[in-house]
């Protein structure tokens, strides 16, 4: 656990001891009693808390961890139920024992984390509950009529929901974020439509709280098939990504291994350019997309022969233009995926040169898509350490460090360079610096060759 992950823990435990305090000064709302037990109401409402807290703990072992690591279940609706029915003294006691997992039974959670993932919901829940009592008095002193206290309940659960989901968010995702090195933003974004329809369950806690009060606990159970199957919808949010996923790699290691040379480096080029754009800090959005776009940037390859893909001699002009062609014909391969809209610039553009020498559309410097510049280094990179038919004995790093510099400003943009050196990928490494002579490029033939190309040569072997 790093020191701003513990300073962050330490301060929400802090807080939710003090706001603990202060719910269990409240007595538990008599809305949360059975009904039909008058001659025993405090066996009553001890036997109403241990429904909401059964109830609230099958909704946590319906857990699902979404893709940013945040582990989301249906627990929500119980908790805010209970809290309408029972006040801040029932968010102590649902927020403690009910949202028990499994996984920290197995202790498979940390310490730290069974402290943050309870007080990060019992510290909401308990606000939640004050919030529902504020809201509630506010309708009082405005003279509302009692004939409609149905409306005043289910503004005011809604409107404690909605702190309470604000709040257990921010603390989450603050608390992974911390954990994991990402930014609270990413987190968000990236499980943003669980969040969403979690948030959505707020009415249905109202009515789970409505039917518990006039029809009784037996009523309640009838929501157990909306929740599951709101759990349902999560776990195929996460399935359907998780196939988008390995279909994609499927796809690209496909397309790799058709030459024995490059099995795998469509993997090594997306780890490498997205340490690049770590590096050079562009957005979640941005960064994604290198992800895919590493993944799929040769999938154009797949229109390419056998003959020319796998030849280990010279190419030939025209096997050259038709290995040149690949970038197009990725971008149209993937055109119509409508998901993949931000990775078809990259895949068209890796292979322009900075100087405005490459291919397909001959770009220039910042015309040049920025992700697609970052692409090319990385592709280079893995190109020159790796071992082609052109040249069976690959490069060390420190030599492919040496080629990006020289060519910093003419193939590849300076800046990506820069960012690159800053990656683990050159760590150790000697750098050359920015402004070592240029002598004729070893990677020329790993990039095409492309001003041989226009004085009529052939050039060496397919690269990648």
């Amino acid at each position: 656990m790093n020191r701003r992950l513990g300073v962050l823990i330490a301060f929400v435990a802090l807080a939710s001891g003090l706001l603990l305090a202060s719910a269990l000064s409240y007595p538990l709302g008599s809305k949360i009693a059975i009904r039909d037990m008058q001659d025993n109401p405090q066996v009553a409402i001890v036997l109403g808390v241990i429904f909401w807290v059964c109830l609230t703990l099958a909704g946590s072992s319906l857990a699902v961890r979404m893709p940013g690591g945040v582990v989301v279940d249906v627990a929500f609706a119980p908790v805010i139920a209970a809290v309408s029915v029972g006040g801040p003294a029932a968010a102590v006691w649902v927020g403690l024992v009910g949202t028990t997992q499994g996984r920290e039974l197995r202790r498979q959670v940390p310490w730290y984390g069974v402290v943050a993932n309870h007080c990060g919901i019992m510290a909401p829940a308990i606000l939640s509950a004050f919030a529902m009592q504020w809201i509630q008095r506010v309708f009082t002193l405005l003279s509302f009529p009692s004939s409609l206290s149905h409306i005043v309940d289910f503004v005011a659960t809604v409107g404690g929901a909605a702190i309470y989901f604000l709040l257990n968010v921010l603390i989450t995702s603050a608390v992974i974020s911390l954990r994991d090195g990402d930014s609270v933003a990413k987190q968000i974004r990236t499980s943003g439509g669980a969040y969403l329809s979690m948030l959505a369950l707020a009415p249905v806690a109202w009515l789970m709280a409505q039917m518990y009060v006039t029809a009784g606990w037996w009523a309640v159970l009838l929501f157990a098939v909306p929740l599951y199957t709101t759990r349902l919808a999560y776990r195929r949010f996460v399935e359907v990504r998780e196939m988008f996923t390995e279909t994609v790699s499927s796809l690209a290691e496909a397309v790799d291994k058709r030459d024995k040379f490059t099995s795998g480096h469509s993997h090594r080029v997306q780890e490498i350019a997205m340490d690049i754009g770590r590096a050079m800090k562009v957005s979640d959005v941005e960064l994604e997309a290198l992800e895919w776009g590493g993944l799929l940037h040769d999938i154009g390859k797949i229109g390419v022969p056998d003959s020319v893909l796998l030849k280990q001699e010279r190419l030939t002009r025209e096997e050259r233009a038709t290995m040149n062609a690949h970038p197009v014909l990725g971008a149209e391969i993937i055109a119509p995926v409508k998901h993949l809209a931000a990775e078809l610039p990259i895949i068209r553009h890796h292979h322009e040169w900075f100087n405005g020498s490459g291919y397909p559309d001959r770009l220039v410097g910042d015309e040049i898509p920025k992700l697609a510049r970052i692409l090319h280094v990385a592709d280079a990179f893995e190109a020159m350490t790796a071992a082609r038919p052109y040249r069976m004995t690959p490069l060390t790093p420190e030599q492919a460090l040496v080629e990006l510099r020289k060519f910093g400003g003419i193939q590849f943009d300076p800046n990506v360079v820069d960012a690159f050196v800053r990656t683990r990928w050159a760590r150790g490494l000697s750098d050359p610096g920015r402004d070592e002579s240029r002598d004729v490029p070893l990677i020329g033939q790993a990039a095409g060759a492309i001003a041989g190309l226009s004085a009529g040569t052939t050039s060496s072997g397919a690269a990648t």
